[in-house]
Order: structure tokens, then C-alpha cells, then sequence
């Protein structure tokens, strides 16, 4: 269940998510319907969703498909040895999906060319200071995305405390103009073409939004600061970039995104060739 779910939490300090001392998990999410909590748990052989709040019914509702129930790994084919032990060691991973774009959109243009610990705290800091109250029994702190008219108000200065620069600020402002239209895409399709055509948005947050949005096994993070290297590492012990990873992920074209998280859970890493690049913080109080 974690391994399914874990895409949609965004840092350790995500104010959308907890994870219960039993193992459970904790959504706080926007719904059509309004705001809503969810709480997954495995009992075996079961897993039993509870939710709170106007958006309740929409998140029991829609729970089987956040839990991957809609994909289809039928024609998927393991075609580099190194992945077939990974792939037996998780014969239950599967791609869900969410159906709410703005949820995640918001996080993954706040991912935009900085290192993770940089988007988390701009991302916390926003619904701490926007974000409503997870309703229901919710573990304290939890918040629920703010509606998109909210995101358009955001002043400028509230964007440079959490840590946000104009650029990414203006994206999310621009996006929530057009929540209506992009949350109707019915198709991943639809969705990409409707968020590139957005000032901001390139082919890296488009398919990072769709994997978690549409469940779509196909939409390869292109861009992004390490796929590329760890592909090709885990797949001819070189690094790689962006054209290099593609011609590699080829052979597994419909299942290309899905290849790809076989490849992360396989530990396997490129040698570090310095430290990491630190956080930036250029904000003022």
C-alpha cells in the first residue's frame, strides 16, 4: 500500500499525509465535493478505506482507483535481467491515480529546478498558511489543499517567506486561473496537452502530474536532474542523458513511467561524484 501511495506524498513533513503508528495512511485532500480525509489500512486480506468530511463519499468512492485498480500491467515486459528480480520482489506494485490535478500540479512546479527539501518547505509553509483544517479525526496539522482562487491571491510577499520566486509564484497563479478546465481533462492526453500550453509548464511537470493525476504508465519524467543517469547506470552501468534514457526505455514504450520506478526500487546509483547541492533559503523576514 505504501509503495502505491508514497507518490503522492511530497517530503516528510507533507501537511496532506501522515502515516499512522499501525502502518495506515492519512490523505487530507480537495474533493469535487469539498474537503475530505482519508484514512487507508491494511487488515488482511483486506484494505479498508474510512473518510471524513463533505468530500467523504468522492474518496471512498474513488479509493480503488488511487490504489491502482485501473491499471493494467498486462503488457508489460521486464526485458533487462537486471529488473526481473525487482519485478518479482513486487508483484503488487501498481500506478494509481488521483483524478485532482491542481493537488499536483501545485507541488510539482514548486519542484521545478530545485533540490526536494527547497519544494517540501515552500509546499508546507503555503498550506500551513492557506490550507484549511483536514476534517474529521485527523492527525494534528494536517491541511487541505487550498481552492484554486486562493492560490491566484497569494501575495508576492507571502510567496518569497515560503520560499517560492516569481517565475514558479506566476505558474501556479496562471494554473489556478484555469483549475476548471485542466481538472475536466478526462485523458492524460488531454491533460498534457491542455498544461504545456500553460506559460511555465514543460514536458518534466506535465508528466509528473499525470503519473499521479491519470495513472499514466507511459509518462516518463524527461528533465528531470537524475532519472536520466540512473536509468542508464541501472541499464548499462553508464550514465545517461535525456535522449539516451529514451532510446533505453524504448522497448517497454506504453510502460515507459512504469520502468522507470522498477529501475528506482532497484537501488541501484550512478557513484555520487561531490556533495549535494544544499537547499537554497534567500528569503527575509
Amino acid at each position: 500500500m505504501r509503495l502505491v501511495l508514497g507518490p503522492h506524498q511530497h517530503g516528510g513533513h507533507d501537511p496532506t499525509w501522515r502515516t499512522g503508528t499501525d502502518g495506515s495512511v492519512w490523505r487530507a485532500c480537495r474533493t469535487p465535493d469539498g474537503p475530505g480525509t482519508l484514512r487507508v489500512s491494511v487488515r488482511p486480506p483486506v484494505v479498508l478505506g474510512e473518510a471524513w468530511g463533505p468530500g467523504a463519499r468522492w474518496l471512498l468512492d474513488t479509493l480503488p482507483a488511487l490504489l491502482g485498480v485501473d491499471d493494467d500491467p498486462s503488457g508489460f515486459e521486464v526485458r533487462h535481467d537486471v529488473l526481473k528480480d525487482v519485478a518479482r520482489r513486487h508483484p503488487g506494485l501498481r500506478i494509481g491515480r488521483t483524478g485532482r490535478l491542481l493537488e499536483a500540479l501545485v507541488p510539482a512546479v514548486l519542484e521545478q529546478k530545485v533540490v526536494g527539501q527547497e519544494a517540501w518547505r515552500a509546499w508546507g509553509w503555503l498550506l500551513r498558511r492557506y490550507g484549511e483544517p483536514a476534517p474529521g479525526p485527523a492527525p494534528e496539522g494536517m491541511r487541505v489543499v487550498p481552492e484554486p482562487a486562493v492560490w491566484r491571491q497569494i501575495p508576492a510577499w507571502d510567496w518569497h517567506r515560503a520560499g517560492a520566486e516569481a517565475v514558479r509564484a506566476r505558474t501556479i497563479a496562471i494554473a489556478a486561473w484555469h483549475a476548471g478546465k485542466l481538472e475536466a481533462a478526462v485523458t492524460s492526453a488531454e491533460a498534457d496537452r491542455l498544461l504545456r500550453a500553460l506559460p511555465g509548464i514543460g514536458v518534466w511537470t506535465s508528466a509528473e502530474v499525470r503519473q499521479r493525476v491519470h495513472g499514466d504508465p507511459d509518462a516518463v519524467s524527461v528533465g528531470d536532474f537524475h532519472l536520466a543517469k540512473i536509468v542508464g547506470w541501472a541499464l548499462t552501468g553508464e550514465r545517461a542523458d535525456d535522449a539516451g534514457m529514451m532510446q533505453l526505455l524504448e522497448p517497454y514504450r506504453g510502460h515507459r513511467h512504469r520502468a522507470t520506478v522498477l529501475i528506482g526500487l532497484s537501488g541501484l546509483r550512478p557513484p555520487a561524484r561531490g556533495p549535494r547541492v544544499p537547499a537554497r533559503d534567500y528569503r527575509s523576514f
